[in-house]
């Protein structure tokens, strides 16, 4: 477990740089039995990968947690509680954000977790004109202050709301965005922000849901909902589309099966490296269908870590991924497709 790659955020919070993410859990990627999915975490935490990316909005994702944590504790003992670590999302809808509206619901997510403070909480808004994020915002630094709150972070928003959150002072740890080889904008201007100011990004997307990994090599493409059967499908299907479609797709994952195949990995290993190894990235997460059987890739996703590309391989990658459209014109920075 120790030897793992790990990161340490602003407030000191350490965590695997590889995360697994419990959207999968929220009920828009077929069904979870909450049991399974609790025994389930055991295993990504016996194998070292102990960090664990939810939200109030991920269906029972905080309840899951919860469980977990408590088995974890019966049957490994309080310390390992302390080398689990679990974060969170605030997902609000518009409305007052007062000191009340805010302590209300993170004490929500610390009574359905079952913990005494949140590691991180990762907060989320949908509406820029509404500036009463930034008295949200303030209210959790306080909070944070008092001790509920590890690591203060945002979700999906973009470089020009993330300066103006921190000239107003507020301490944030990381922001969590979508970063692939097929969508790059964190790149262009958060990342050199990111790097400037200690904070960090946690990428998710990665893998485009799956469609970043063989099983989509040589695939016909996929159109229906048949052939798209979860969120993840569909969502990132949408992004291939806007970025180049199918047939530069096909030649992206060509070039990554030959780059894994010489390295003894998977295209997945390849495609989530690609991104650990960017500039702001602290970690990328990664899907877990918690309980699923034959759903798990814990041993595939430990294979990324002792992976070295080389400057050939990045090369041939920048020769596909050049060809794709800027989604940064196409669509905004960071996060502008929730707006």
């Amino acid at each position: 477990m120790a030897g793992l790659p790990k990161v340490h955020l602003r407030g000191g919070l350490e965590i695997t740089r590889i995360l697994n993410g419990m959207w999968q859990v929220s009920g828009a990627h077929g069904p979870i039995d909450p049991h399974r999915a609790a025994d389930a975490m055991l295993q990504y935490y016996d194998s070292g990968l102990t960090s664990f990316d939810l939200a109030d909005i991920y269906g029972p994702s905080e309840d899951i947690y919860g469980a977990f944590s408590k088995k974890l504790k019966a049957e490994r003992g309080a310390e390992a509680l302390g080398k689990v670590q679990g974060l969170t999302k605030w997902v609000p809808r518009p409305g007052p954000m007062t000191r009340k509206v805010v302590e209300e619901n993170i004490d929500r997510s610390i009574r359905r977790m079952g913990v005494d403070r949140l590691d991180s909480l990762q907060f989320h808004w949908w509406d820029y004109s509404d500036k009463r994020y930034l008295d949200a915002l303030g209210h959790m630094a306080d909070l944070q202050a008092e001790g509920k709150i590890g690591e203060l972070a945002l979700t999906n928003f973009d470089t020009v709301r993330l300066e103006e959150i921190v000239n107003k002072g507020i301490p944030i740890s990381s922001n969590q965005v979508q970063y692939s080889l097929i969508d790059r904008r964190p790149g262009q201007k958060m990342a050199k922000f990111c790097t400037a100011h200690g904070i960090k990004l946690l990428t998710y997307g990665t893998l485009g849901g799956g469609l970043l990994t063989e099983k989509y090599l040589g695939a016909k493409e996929p159109t229906s909902r048949r052939d798209l059967p979860t969120a993840s499908l569909g969502k990132y299907k949408n992004m291939v589309d806007a970025w180049g479609g199918w047939k530069l797709h096909q030649e992206l994952l060509k070039v990554l099966k030959t780059i894994a195949d010489e390295h003894g990995v998977s295209v997945a290993n390849v495609a989530t490296k690609y991104i650990l190894d960017q500039p702001a990235v602290g970690g990328v997460i990664v899907g877990c269908r918690l309980g699923v059987p034959g759903a798990e890739h814990i041993q595939d996703n430990l294979r990324t870590f002792p992976l070295d590309l080389t400057q050939q391989d990045m090369d041939r990658i920048h020769t596909v991924v050049s060809r794709g459209r800027d989604l940064m014109a196409v669509i905004g920075d960071c996060g502008d497709e929730y707006r």
